[in-house]
């Protein structure tokens, strides 16, 4: 009977390269879980007092900030986007008292990087790289707000682009496009929530436990894989010339229907110091632009019937790829104004390193305190 014991060895020594990369697919699986945990768990608990916030206001200062807070709350800008636009086909809200909401929503979708980037907390340096990744893409957005919010209130820039836009294109089809992360992890997640007795509470901590390992092993098989030519080819060309990192950053984000994933996996590219924070800028922007394509395609299919809900959505959609598109436009072209948010997010990480303590301050305050004082204090004040 011949010896077989070398040819198995041999078939093992063939597979032994594709192990990382197993290994690394399995552990962005446990990462794309662990994410839809945590909005789950978000919407299990705060899903109710977003719609409540959203329906009660007609102050678009404040509709902005309940934007972020609601967002921040459930960790989906497109539920906050659908909760406003429900509003708006009810009655209860108008397109432009949506404008700032959707706006807000924007900045709040960001607060799943900062959270993501927690789990490098254990190691400084490394936590003070995830953290800039983390935050250039809130800052940017931030100032976004502050550029174009102002000609909002004041010459309905968003509101009348996107209504002629809306008029241009009612009657357009569009399809939907398949949701690759959320076919992959509905069935574990579903299952997970289940064994959680469907408690926010218990999904959330379950949530966040299977993040910080995953990101562990994610971090060491990323440095494994990309060291050496891998890394230069990422650097070339996923996050090369700035034309190509934005197209990437957008096509990416089409294909998973969500920014915060796309966004969150540079996270740990940077921690590990695989790239850098600009290098990782234009496909955050691409990102941003790419989450609104989805929304943008549905709301296209709903306004060809000519429903007051098509319609609005379309609008609504609409305001928000102008928004994205006009926020690339000012930041991206022009080297000095690029740098202004990577410099705020490294000089946060910065500031990580020294004490973790900005970490819980600067999330706590930008994403909850800040915007829950703005609503309280307007409200009882009669704003």
């Amino acid at each position: 009977m011949p010896d077989t014991a070398p040819e198995k060895f041999s078939g093992i020594k063939r597979l032994a390269p594709l192990l990382p990369i197993l290994g690394l697919l399995g552990v962005l699986f446990c990462f794309f879980v662990s994410l839809e945990l945590m909005g789950t768990s978000m919407k299990l608990l705060g899903e109710g007092f977003a719609a409540q916030l959203i329906e009660t206001t007609s102050n678009p200062f404040v509709a902005l900030f309940i934007g972020i807070l609601a967002t921040s709350l459930v960790q989906s800008s497109s539920t906050v986007t659908s909760l406003a636009v429900s509003a708006v086909a009810g009655g209860g809200l108008t397109v432009a008292g949506a404008i700032p909401i959707v706006l807000g929503a924007n900045v709040g979708t960001s607060v799943t990087n900062t959270i993501v980037s927690l789990g490098h907390i254990a190691r400084k340096d490394e936590f003070g790289r995830a953290m800039g990744a983390a935050t250039v893409h809130d800052f940017f957005n931030l100032l976004a707000v502050a550029l174009f919010f102002p000609l909002e209130l004041a010459f309905g820039f968003l509101t009348k682009s996107s209504a002629a836009l809306t008029e241009g294109v009612t009657g357009v089809g569009g399809t939907e496009l398949f949701d690759f992360v959320g076919q992959m992890t509905a069935p574990v997640v579903d299952r997970l929530v289940t064994l959680m007795l469907n408690s926010g509470v218990l999904v959330l901590i379950l949530g966040v436990i299977l993040l910080f390992l995953s990101l562990r092993y994610l971090v060491v098989l990323l440095r494994s894989l990309f060291l050496g030519r891998s890394e230069r080819l990422i650097n070339k060309y996923l996050f090369g010339p700035v034309p190509i990192a934005l197209a990437f950053g957008t096509l990416v984000t089409i294909m998973v229907q969500s920014s915060s994933i796309t966004t969150s996996i540079t996270v740990p590219l940077v921690g590990a110091g695989i790239v850098t924070v600009a290098q990782i800028f234009p496909f955050v922007l691409g990102a941003n632009i790419g989450t609104t394509i989805t929304a943008l395609l549905a709301a296209l299919v709903l306004a060809s019937g000519g429903d007051m809900l098509g319609v609005a959505a379309l609008q609504v959609a609409l305001a928000h790829l102008i928004f994205n598109c006009c926020g690339v436009l000012a930041f991206l072209p022009i080297q000095r104004l690029r740098k202004i948010p990577i410099l705020m997010a490294e000089h946060l990480g910065t500031l990580v390193v020294k004490n973790r303590a900005w970490a819980a301050v600067y999330l706590g305050c930008i994403f909850f305190m800040i915007p829950l004082l703005v609503i309280l204090f307007t409200r009882n004040f009669g704003f």
